[in-house]
């Protein structure tokens, strides 16, 4: 069982990063944490995916003060995503054509929720950002969508500032993702044996 999750979980981040070489290439709008990393990525000189791998590492050390845990899978996370989305920048050449950068984006979006349900659903640890998220329900008592919104827009408003590229696949993103990630969770979802509810009788 450990296994199956194990590789479930690097797919996925393997994929995530992938995801965002895509919407990269497209050049339509970043996720809000994207956002971000590519505008300290313009204003370090570092490759996107470091800037996305050393985000993760200072956002882990926020953990310390919000007492959460990190498991196998935050690590992993914190060193194959930016890692998979060089890789995927560097294999992918810029695009032209709007036609070609919406089917991009699209995929983009897609292939972002199936990924991050794939890590998720495989119950080996949260990745350093949705943790981030879950402490700051913990300490503040909000409900869950409202620090994700305000986390999302805080990252996505330093990134502009910074110039990182924000236009309708932000938007795009926001509206689809959590629905998409929700569809997928049903499909990737891990329960281990002595959670899974027996089969009825008949």
């Amino acid at each position: 069982m450990f296994m199956r999750r194990f590789i479930q979980l690097q797919i996925g981040l393997l994929l995530y990063g992938a995801s965002l070489a895509l919407m990269v290439r497209a050049d339509l709008g970043l996720n809000p944490w994207s956002v971000l990393h590519q505008g300290l990525s313009q204003l370090t000189g570092l490759s996107l995916g470091m800037v996305v791998n050393l985000v993760g590492l200072l956002v882990l050390l926020v953990w310390i003060p919000l007492r959460q845990k990190p498991g196998v899978g935050t690590i992993c996370n914190v060193l194959l995503i930016g890692t998979a989305a060089d890789v995927a920048l560097w294999a992918l050449p810029p695009i032209e054509g709007l036609a070609l950068r919406i089917a991009f984006l699209t995929a983009a979006i897609v292939l972002n929720g199936a990924a991050t349900a794939a890590y998720i659903g495989a119950g080996l640890g949260p990745g350093p950002r949705d943790g981030l998220t879950t402490g700051l329900v913990r300490i503040t008592g909000w409900r869950i969508g409202w620090a994700r919104t305000a986390i999302e827009v805080a990252v996505l408003a330093m990134g502009w500032l910074l110039g990182g590229v924000a236009g309708v696949g932000t938007v795009l993103y926001a509206l689809a993702n959590g629905p998409l990630v929700q569809w997928f969770m049903a499909r990737f979802e891990i329960v281990p044996k002595a959670q899974a509810k027996p089969a009825p009788s008949t």
